[in-house]
């Protein structure tokens, strides 16, 4: 923590939160962020053209979008308001305890300047896959396979869909990609290469963020040694998170190649599954194969716009 000559405290850090939708999450966030020990905080929240707008809070600064942008579009309106040298990105429904920002601080200090992400809880304490490869056709066409999905939790297959599966509990390593619910950067490096492409309205925008930065000398770094829960609990339904989801990696597909490639994958796997479920349908199960292929065929081939 550091003093301006006239005893006001200069931040550290300039935490962003993107809010939209109930801001009883995002105002816990605030609040935890509001009592952090240890470091100097600057809480920006950008609230994303929110139904419920989030209220104004002492000790945070809103601002606030005039339409509904995703996840990139809040978080760089909220940079607009920043003045810190580090800048650390953060969901809304995550929780933490009161030394969070000061040991990831301390956890990122050897590596700076980098990305750094730390370990990621789901809301059972179950670590979530907080680091990864960069995506390829082949982590993607596996992951489209149905049939594969009770065998989720083997090491094997969360390699095959793109897990780094070195970056587990206490440890900190380079990786290719951290999540983007925690991420901890330097400001500067952040506007320098234009910050996240608001072509993204939900997912891919920060492994995007991630390779122009490696591009441009910042590497990513999990760092294990420091930890938060997401409580999770989004405000979308599950069928619009999984269309955006395969729009935003048609469309990182189609910035740093294989968008075709990747189409002709999953419309493969949709094959696959659809034969899975036949089988599935004829054994008495309550599936619906051809109604489930079009679905999948129509996010594929809609996402290739």
């Amino acid at each position: 923590m550091t003093a301006e000559p006239d005893g006001a405290t200069v931040p550290e850090v300039a935490v962003v939160v993107p809010h939209h939708g109930d801001p009883a999450p995002t105002l816990e966030t605030v609040r935890a962020l509001l009592a952090q020990r240890d470091v100097a905080l600057e809480v920006v929240v950008a609230d994303d053209a929110s139904p419920e707008p989030f209220p104004d809070v002492p000790g945070a600064v809103v601002v606030r979008r005039e339409r509904n942008g995703g996840f990139g579009a809040a978080v760089g309106t909220g940079v607009e308001a920043v003045t810190a040298p580090l800048l650390l990105v953060l969901n809304s429904d995550v929780s933490f305890g009161p030394t969070f920002v000061a040991d990831l601080l301390a956890a990122a200090a050897p590596w700076q300047p980098a990305v750094v992400g730390p370990l990621v809880l789901d809301a059972d304490g179950t670590p979530a896959p907080t680091a990864r490869h960069f995506p390829r056709v082949s982590h993607q066409a596996v992951e489209w396979l149905t049939p594969l999905a009770r065998f989720r939790g083997r090491r094997t297959l969360r390699e095959a869909v793109g897990h780094d599966t070195r970056a587990v509990a206490g440890a900190v390593l380079p990786v290719d990609w951290v999540v983007g619910a925690a991420m901890l950067l330097p400001t500067d490096a952040f506007r320098a290469v234009g910050g996240f492409d608001e072509r993204y309205f939900m997912n891919s925008e920060e492994v995007d963020l991630q390779r122009r930065l490696r591009e441009a000398g910042v590497p990513s770094v999990f760092a294990g040694t420091v930890s938060l829960t997401h409580i999770g609990g989004g405000s979308s339904d599950p069928g619009l998170r999984r269309r955006w989801l395969v729009e935003s990696r048609m469309a990182y597909a189609g910035r740093w190649g294989g968008r075709r490639r990747l189409a002709a994958a999953l419309t493969a796997a949709t094959a696959v599954n659809a034969v899975a479920n036949t089988g599935r349908r004829l054994a008495g199960r309550d599936v619906a194969p051809v109604a489930t292929a079009r679905e999948e065929l129509r996010l594929i081939h809609g996402g290739c716009r």
